[in-house]
This record gives C-alpha cells, structure tokens and sequence, in this order.
C-alpha cells in the first residue's frame, strides 16, 4: 500500500505535508512511503508494523529526530545509509526486521557505527562507552546497490587504487569518516592546503592519508562529537598500553630464563 497525500493529511489532521511534525502510521501494510521525500518538517514518525523495505525517501527528512521502523520488512542495514544525513536522529527502533540478523551485539555495534548520535536504538539507552567501541568494532555499513553514489569512478576502479591521485584518495578517506558520522562530504579545496603525498614512501601513505582525514574532520566536531573521539580515543590508546607492557613482560621473562 502507498501512503498519500491525502491519507498523510487525513492521520496528522494538517492542511499541508509542510506543516506535519508528528505522523502515527502504525500498521497500515504500508510498502511505498515515496511521500516523505515531500516532507521536510516531519520530525516524529511512527511506521512500525508495515512492510516497508527501503528508507531512501527519508534521506531529505533532516528534522527527523525520532523514527521508530519496528517489524518492517528491511533487508540489510545498508538501508541506514539513507539515515546518516539526519543529524537531528536520537531515536530509532529497529528490531524485528529481516537486517536485524541473528547476533544482536554485532548488530547493535554496527548500527551504531552508522548513526553514532544515537541517544536511544530499540528503546535501549545508548552510552558513550558503547559509542566508542562500535566505532572501533561495528561493522562498515555499504551505500545499498544501485544507488549513485556507490558508483565506482575511474573505469570501476576506486579512487584509492590510482596511483597517480592521492588527493582524490585522501578526500576519500575524510569523507568516509564524515559519512559514517552522518555528516556532508568536504569538496576537493579543503583538501589543497595539504601537502602533497607524492614525496611520501607508499608504505607510509596510507597511514598519512587517514591521520590528515581525522584532523580535518575535527574541525567540524562540536563539543558532545569530540567528547566521543576522547573516549574512543582513550580505549584505543589502552590497547596499545596492554600490548606494550605484555611484550615488556614477554621480555624479562626471557632474559630471566637466560640468567638461570
């Protein structure tokens, strides 16, 4: 069933699409909500319990602070990708649909990493802590197939695999972590300040590249966003310290040994 004009009015008791805010469409065996692409303002949306598959109509919704998508029909969390623009979106409820999976950690953690401004998924409370470590751990979320921007430049070749265009890949790179954090991608000038890669030694470029991409991206963070870089930050850094002191104890061990 495709949800129209009219029926929207008719629910939310609005004279314009414009003016709604707040729309309920809790079981309407819904299958095509195109309508929203119409509906900018919308900030609360109920659509669970329906047969939706696709939210790319939602990817214009930037009001959108709650979304509850309850016992849909979506088929993979590449659909999250339509969400990532939405940086008002605290509130999503997402359980029981088909790309849910069957590991609700790994699930959890992946669709964290794709919208990591989320206060509350599946009416669980999200922590800092827990942001950190989908950050670190969750899985990549890919743009579904078919939409453009999953097209792949350069003969079907990523940008990074040109040997002659690191700047397009260092572009890439910022931007990816800006999509991941649902924000706009930065065009090619923000980039011509850097110095140029190409005196760089390979081995080396790749870590460069994805430093330069974080600290651009920095810029851009606000207070609450830079406070969950801190903490993904420390737990990181804990790794490395953990590492380092086994390896330290690995050692005296074995001059120990040698000594007796």
């Amino acid at each position: 069933m495709k949800l129209t004009r009219k029926l929207v009015l008719a629910k939310a008791k609005a004279s314009d699409l414009e003016s709604v805010k707040k729309l309920n469409c809790w079981g309407c065996n819904l299958t095509d909500i195109s309508i929203f692409s119409q509906m900018p303002s919308i900030e609360v949306l109920t659509l669970s319990v329906n047969n939706i598959s696709s939210l790319s109509a939602l990817a214009g919704c930037l009001s959108l602070s709650e979304l509850y998508l309850r016992r849909n029909m979506i088929p993979t969390l590449s659909e999250l990708c339509h969400l990532r623009p939405l940086t008002r979106l605290r509130v999503l409820w997402l359980a029981e649909n088909p790309c849910c999976g069957t590991d609700p950690s790994r699930y959890r953690l992946t669709v964290l990493r794709c919208l990591p401004r989320l206060q509350k998924l599946d009416n669980q409370v999200v922590t800092e802590e827990e942001i950190a470590l989908a950050l670190m751990e969750g899985d990549e979320v890919s743009t579904p197939t078919g939409n453009i921007h999953n097209q792949l430049p350069n003969n079907g070749l990523p940008d990074a695999e040109t040997e002659n265009d690191a700047l397009n890949y260092n572009m890439e790179e910022t931007n990816k972590i800006r999509e991941e954090l649902g924000m706009k991608p930065l065009s090619r000038d923000k980039f011509s300040s850097l110095s140029s890669p190409s005196t760089m030694e390979k081995p080396t470029m790749k870590k460069t590249h994805i430093l330069d991409a974080v600290l651009l991206l920095l810029r851009d963070l606000d207070e609450e966003e830079l406070h969950v870089v801190h903490t993904a930050t420390q737990n990181r850094l804990q790794t490395y310290t953990l590492d380092s002191g086994d390896g330290q104890r690995s050692s005296s061990q074995k001059t120990a040994e040698i000594q007796h």
